[in-house]
Order: C-alpha cells, then sequence, then structure tokens
C-alpha cells in the first residue's frame, strides 16, 4: 500500500508518538492544571513541554502565546468570531478553505461584516496588486492561507505581511498545509495569529490543533469555562494560555503532539521540506510526461507544497481515485477537498481533482508506482 493522503492527515506517525501516548495513558493519565498531585503535575509538564516545542518550531519567545484547540478549524474560528466585531472589515482570497470561507460568510450574514475576496489567477497565485488596492480600504483582518490545499501554491508570507502592516491591519494564517513542513518564523514573517492543525505536517494524533498569537493581539474567547486558575472567580481569567483554554485539554493527544515536534526539532523542518520538494519535483516530472493528465498549481516544485492535484481527461476523479485504491492500492483523496472556492479558480467545480499529499515517509520508489499507475489508468 502506498500512502498518498497526507494532506488530509499524516500517517504513518513516528513510533514515537504512539509510544508517547501509550505511556501518558499508562503512566499519567491525570488532568494538567486541574491538582496538585504528581500525576497532575506530570500531565502539566507533558502540555507545557508540547508549548515550548510549539514556540521553537515557529520562533515565538513566549510558550503561553501557544493555545491548544481540537484542530486548526476551532482555532480559525476562535481567532475570527474573537477578533471581528459587527461594521468591520476582513480581507481573504479566491483560494481558501471552508474553514476560513464558512465563517466568514456566517459572520458577513449575521453581525454585518464586510468580505473582500482578492482574486488569484487560474494557478491558484494569489493577485498582490490587488491585495494591495483592496488593502486601501479600512480593513480590520487579513486572512490567507499558507498553502493551499488544491494547488500546493505558496503564499509569500514577507511581501503579505508588509502590505498588512502598511495598512494597520490583522494578518491571520491558515497553516494547516505547512505546519510542520515548511519553516515558519512568525516573528520574521510578521504574523498575528497562526493557526495550526496537529494531525498533518506535525505528524502528531488527531484532535490536537491551536494557535499561536504575535503580541498585543485582542482575542476574545470563544469558549467560557473551567480552567483550573482563579477557580474563586465567575469571570474568565485574563492571561493566556488560560483565557483561551476552557475545559479539559486532550492531554493524550498533546503527549503525542509533545514527542512528535520533538522529532520534527531532532529531524530539522528544512531537512522535511527538501526532502518532500524532491519528491514533488519526480512527480510533476513523470506526470508532465502522460497524455491527457492536467496538473494545477505551480510548475516548479519550490513554489509549491506537497500537495499535487491532477485530473485525467474523460475520467471523473471519482473514478480514478477507485482505480488507484483498488487496483493499485494508492491511498488519496479526490473531490473538492471542502474548498470549492479554490477549485472554481483553476476550474475543477464541480467534480474537484485527485489529489496526491506526499509525506516525509514516502520514497522515491512509490512516487514512481503512483505515476505509473495514473499512466495506466490514463490509457485504458
Amino acid at each position: 500500500m502506498i500512502y498518498l493522503d497526507n494532506a488530509a492527515t499524516s500517517w504513518p506517525k513516528p513510533d514515537c508518538v504512539t509510544q508517547a501516548m501509550v505511556h501518558f495513558m499508562n503512566k499519567v493519565g491525570a488532568s494538567p492544571g486541574r491538582s496538585g498531585h504528581r500525576l497532575a503535575l506530570d500531565a502539566g509538564r507533558v502540555v507545557l513541554t508540547a508549548r515550548e516545542n510549539l514556540a521553537t518550531l515557529f520562533n515565538v519567545d513566549d510558550p503561553g502565546r501557544v493555545i491548544f484547540t481540537k484542530n486548526v478549524t476551532e482555532a480559525l474560528n476562535t481567532t475570527l468570531f474573537g477578533l471581528l466585531q459587527p461594521g468591520e472589515r476582513v480581507i481573504t482570497s479566491a483560494g481558501e478553505h471552508n474553514s476560513v470561507m464558512r465563517p466568514l460568510r456566517w459572520l458577513e450574514t449575521n453581525r454585518l461584516i464586510t468580505v473582500t475576496v482578492v482574486p488569484c489567477d487560474s494557478q491558484g497565485i494569489l493577485d498582490l496588486d490587488a491585495l494591495a488596492s483592496a488593502l486601501q480600504q479600512p480593513t480590520r483582518v487579513v486572512v490567507l492561507t499558507h498553502a493551499s490545499n488544491v494547488t500546493g501554491v505558496i503564499n509569500p508570507l514577507p511581501a503579505i505581511s508588509q502590505l498588512v502592516r502598511a495598512a494597520g491591519a490583522l494578518l491571520v494564517i491558515d497553516a494547516a498545509q505547512t505546519a510542520g513542513v515548511m519553516p515558519i518564523d512568525l516573528t520574521a514573517d510578521d504574523v498575528d495569529v497562526l493557526a495550526f492543525t496537529g494531525h498533518k505536517g506535525l505528524l502528531g494524533p488527531t484532535g490536537t490543533g491551536g494557535l499561536v498569537l504575535g503580541e498585543d493581539v485582542p482575542l476574545r474567547p470563544l469558549i467560557f469555562g473551567g480552567t483550573g486558575s482563579e477557580s474563586e472567580h465567575e469571570f474568565q481569567p485574563g492571561f493566556l494560555p488560560d483565557q483561551l483554554e476552557s475545559g479539559t485539554l486532550n492531554s493524550v493527544g498533546i503527549a503525542g503532539l509533545m514527542r512528535s515536534t520533538q522529532f520534527l526539532i531532532e529531524t530539522g523542518v528544512a531537512q522535511i521540506r527538501q526532502h518532500e520538494e524532491k519528491l514533488v519535483a519526480r512527480l510533476l516530472d513523470g506526470l508532465s510526461r502522460i497524455n491527457d493528465v492536467t496538473v494545477y498549481g505551480p510548475s516548479d516544485a519550490h513554489e509549491r507544497s506537497s500537495v499535487v492535484s491532477f485530473n485525467i481527461a474523460n475520467r471523473s476523479p471519482a473514478q480514478v481515485g477507485l482505480r488507484l485504491d483498488e487496483t493499485y492500492e494508492i491511498m488519496c483523496r479526490v473531490g473538492l477537498h471542502c474548498a470549492p472556492a479554490a477549485h472554481r479558480v483553476v476550474g475543477t467545480f464541480s467534480d474537484g481533482s485527485v489529489r496526491f499529499g506526499l509525506g516525509y515517509f514516502n520514497t522515491p520508489t512509490e512516487i514512481d508506482q503512483a505515476i505509473h499507475a495514473v499512466q495506466a489508468i490514463a490509457k485504458r
């Protein structure tokens, strides 16, 4: 079996991730921050270490600005509902995932905010001139994906943050497809909020994710409740991370995330990016040689993430995906990938595309086998 669905969830995980979760369940098990006994303190150390690892990966001085959620969708909702007020304006792009578009459309309909969608070209590349033009009007938030989950296009954070900062707006980045597989420097890139998920490039378990806050970001809580701190008050704590982390955390999941982020630090995100980029270049070259195959996004592997979407002429993505699975044991994802806006940009709405999501544990041999499989399907 060849697993090429890492853009949905990375697999396999490093063995140390499973071991850390089993150890937590068997030897720790308590709730962090809820008691003073030794097991609760051990649980607290696990959560703190995970925060510190993430702060290291994203170059943030204060681990307390790493806030845990159950996934990037919750992190984005927490951010958008926590920042935007009635009458304010937000800018996004035509290539966004529904984790951005759906909360924005709800806010637009029910809270009377204004949403401006900046266009992308037919390869999914953001129009920076259009973004600069849109920012000439008062704007509260700019929210963009770091890399598309459909085309793999990487948005240039330094250029974007320069435009956003000059306009006095806040920059929110959806790093679902890049956290753990591309170097991200929250300080150098001048990002106000980075939303991430744990189960993709960070190689952790599902049910983990979060957001990383820049300094002085006035984010209101989305959920209120017990935090283990200031229990004598009926009002939410005003300090991070407790202000934004009500309820018991997914401690066993965070234990896995703690170990996966340690694995990334020890391995080096730059090395992971280099490996995946070589695989993407190999795949793009192979697919480009097959008649009737259309690949979406840039042809240069350096300009895209490890996501490669394509279609075969006169074959529906669903048919291709079924053949890849049943005949060639290649696991991938087909359809609209929860990003109909991005598919409209590249002209693949409403059937979508076949998507290969490459990962660190894929090999050149597997890529060659996948190319051979696509070629065989295209010839039939």
